[in-house]
C-alpha cells in the first residue's frame, strides 16, 4: 500500500499492545517516515533514511524492532548507535513508552558520564534492546562485558552528527562486530559522502526514503521572545502569568531540577504549577498529563525529555524560561501549542548572551520573532481587580450568605458607617496579600534597552591566532590536555559532545597549545554537565575543565 493512502496505525500491522500504547501517547496517524518506514522494516529490508529530527523517526524503528523481539531470550537484539547522551536517554525513553505493555521488555542506555558499575549490573541482569553512544559500546566490548553477536537489528541515528562529531570510526567498528545477517536502518538529516560510504559498504540493498523538512507547524503559533537577564526571568514569568490570557500553559526549562525548583515557586506565588521531568516515574507523569487535559491544571513546568510525545489540544501557551541550544528542540517545544486548528502562542525568554541563538531560532522557523512588549502595572491591576470581581460572583451564586448580610448590617448600624465603606475595607483586606496596585519594575523596564544597547554594533576587534573572539551564548573554558599529549580539536568535541550532552554545532572555537588548550561551550552550563566535563578523561588526560578569566 502506497504510504500516501496509510492514515492510521491499523494499516500498518502494528501488534495490539503497541497500538494501544501509541493511542495513549496520543499517536493519531502515522507521519510520513512512520508510514513508509515501518512496513520496510516490518519486511526484513534495510533502510536509508533521510529526516530531520521531529518528523516521527524514533517510533519509525523503535515500532518494527518492537514488534519483531523475542522477548523469551533476555539478550541484546538491538542495538540503536545515537551521538549523544542526551539522545541515547530520549530514545531509551521513547522505546520504554511504547513497549508499557510488552511484559519483561528491557532496555538500556549506555553512555559515558554514567557509571560503568550500573551498565554491567544491569547488562548482567539481561536486556532486549540497548541505545548507546559509540564510544561507551566499545568499551563494553573491549572488556567483554557486552557482545554483539546475538544482534538482529541495528540503528544508526542521526549519522550526520555522528560524522561531525569524529564518530565514524568508532561506528565503523562497531559494525564489523555484528553478524552479517543483520538488518540496519541508518537515518541522517543530510547525507555526506563518508555517511553514504558507510551505508555502501553495510547495507545490504537498502530501501532509500527522504522526507523534506517542514516548518509549517509554527504557522499557527504567535512566536514573541522578551529581552531580560537571567535573574529577572521569575519576575518576567510571574507578570507574565497575571495578564496573560491562557487555557494551559506549558513552560520549559533545561534541567530536571529546575522543573521542581520553578513548580515550587510559582505554587508559592499562587499559581497551580506541577514539574514534568525523566525522573518522574511513568504513573505520576501520566497523573500530570491526565490532569492537565481535565483542566484541574494550569500550569506545567517541563524539560524537552520529559514533554515528548505530549499532546493536550487545550496548551494555549508555551514558555521557553531557558532557551533551547537547538533549533529543533524549539520548533518540538513550540509545537506542543497551535493543536486542533487552534491559534498558539509561543514566549521565548532571552538574555543578552543568547541573541545569536535567537537569531538561529528565527532562522529554522524562517519567521520574525516580534518583541513582546513589557506588561504595564495598569494591566496587571485591571487583570487582578477582574478576578476579584469573578471571585465575589462565584461566592454569591454558589454560598449561602444570609449569616454574613447580618454581620455587616450590624456593623453599619452598630459603628454608624455606610455598608459601602464595610465593603472597601473587606477588598482592601482581601487584596493585602495580592495588591491590586503592583510596584513597577525598574529593572524589568530597563531590560529591554540594555538588551538592544548590547545587541548593537560593537567595536571592532583584532583577532589573532592566539584569541578568536567568544560567540554571544558562549563562554570559554580551559582544558588540561594540548598538543603535547597527542589531542585533536575531533577528540574534544567528540568527548564534550559524547559524555556532556552538548549539541556538536553548540561546540565552539579550540584552540590547541603545547600543554592545556582552550574550548568555547554554551554560557551559563548545568553545575551537574561541568561536574562531568571535570572529570572526563581524554588522551588519557583528566579534562579539568574550568571557566577561563
Amino acid at each position: 500500500m502506497p504510504s500516501s493512502e496509510i492514515t492510521s496505525f491499523d494499516q500498518l500491522a502494528i501488534s495490539a499492545p503497541l497500538q494501544r500504547a501509541i493511542l495513549e501517547l496520543g499517536y493519531e496517524a502515522p507521519s510520513p517516515i512512520q508510514a513508509q518506514s515501518i512496513p520496510c522494516l516490518l519486511s526484513g529490508h534495510d533502510l536509508l533514511g533521510q529526516a530531520q529530527t521531529g518528523t516521527g523517526k524514533t517510533a519509525a524503528f523503535a515500532l518494527p524492532l518492537l514488534q519483531q523481539l523475542d522477548l523469551s531470550q533476555k539478550r541484546p537484539q538491538a542495538l540503536i548507535l545515537v551521538p549523544t547522551r542526551e539522545l541515547a536517554i530520549q530514545v531509551a525513553e521513547a522505546f520504554q513508552s511504547y513497549a508499557r505493555y510488552l511484559d519483561g521488555f528491557h532496555v538500556l542506555p549506555i553512555y559515558g558520564g554514567q557509571s560503568m558499575d550500573i551498565q554491567l549490573r544491569q547488562l548482567r541482569r539481561g536486556v532486549h534492546v540497548i541505545v548507546a553512544t559509540p564510544g561507551r559500546v566499545m568499551d563494553h566490548m573491549r572488556r567483554e562485558s557486552l557482545s554483539l553477536d546475538t544482534l538482529s537489528a541495528l540503528v544508526l541515528d542521526e549519522a550526520d552528527e555522528m560524522l561531525k562529531m569524529g564518530f565514524i570510526d568508532d561506528v565503523e567498528w562497531i559494525l564489523e562486530h555484528t553478524p552479517p545477517d543483520r538488518q540496519i536502518a541508518l537515518f541522517s538529516a543530510t547525507m555526506p559522502d563518508a555517511v553514504r560510504k558507510v551505508a555502501k559498504r553495510h547495507l545490504h540493498d537498502p530501501r532509500e526514503i527522504k522526507i523534506a523538512a517542514k516548518t509549517a507547524t509554527v504557522d499557527a503559533i504567535d512566536q514573541i521572545y522578551w529581552p531580560l537577564s537571567e535573574s529577572q526571568k521569575l519576575e518576567a514569568l510571574t507578570r507574565l502569568l497575571e495578564v496573560e490570557d491562557f487555557d494551559a500553559m506549558l513552560i520549559f526549562v533545561r534541567t530536571k531540577t529546575a522543573t521542581v525548583e520553578l513548580a515550587e515557586k510559582l505554587e508559592a506565588r499562587g499559581h497551580s504549577a506541577s514539574p514534568l521531568n525523566g525522573d518522574m516515574n511513568q504513573q505520576l507523569r501520566e497523573r500530570t498529563i491526565d490532569r492537565l487535559k481535565k483542566k484541574a491544571l494550569d500550569v506545567v513546568v517541563a524539560t524537552d525529555v520529559a514533554a515528548r510525545g505530549l499532546d493536550v489540544d487545550r496548551v494555549s501557551h508555551v514558555v521557553n524560561y531557558d532557551i533551547p541550544y537547538d533549533t529543533e528542540a524549539y520548533i518540538h517545544r513550540i509545537g506542543r501549542t497551535g493543536r486542533a486548528g487552534r491559534k498558539g502562542k509561543a514566549i521565548l525568554f532571552v538574555t543578552p548572551r543568547e541573541r545569536r541563538l535567537l537569531g538561529a531560532i528565527e532562522k529554522a522557523t524562517r519567521k520574525p520573532i516580534k518583541e513582546m512588549q513589557l506588561p504595564s502595572r495598569n494591566a496587571v491591576t485591571e487583570r487582578r481587580i477582574e478576578q476579584f470581581k469573578q471571585m465575589l460572583a462565584s461566592i454569591q451564586e454558589d454560598e449561602d450568605l444570609t449569616l454574613f448580610r447580618d454581620v455587616v448590617t450590624n456593623i453599619a448600624a452598630e459603628q454608624d458607617v455606610e455598608i459601602l465603606d464595610i465593603a472597601a475595607a473587606l477588598t482592601w483586606q482581601a487584596q493585602r496579600e495580592r495588591p491590586f496596585v503592583v510596584q513597577e519594575s525598574a529593572p524589568l523596564k530597563t531590560a529591554a534597552r540594555e538588551f538592544h544597547e548590547q545587541s548593537g554594533p560593537e567595536k571592532k576587534r583584532k583577532k589573532s591566532e592566539k584569541h578568536a573572539e567568544i560567540d554571544a551564548g558562549s563562554a570559554r573554558y580551559r582544558i588540561e590536555v594540548g598538543r603535547e599529549h597527542g589531542v585533536n580539536p575531533k577528540d574534544i568535541v567528540g568527548a564534550i559532545a559524547n559524555e556532556g550532552g552538548i549539541p556538536g554545532k553548540r561546540i565552539g572555537h579550540i584552540k590547541l597549545h603545547d600543554t592545556y588548550s582552550t574550548v568555547d561551550l554554551p554560557a551559563g552550563l548545568p553545575v551537574q554537565t561541568l561536574r562531568i566535563l571535570q572529570k572526563l578523561w581524554v588522551r588519557n588526560r583528566q579534562l579539568n575543565l574550568r571557566l577561563m578569566d
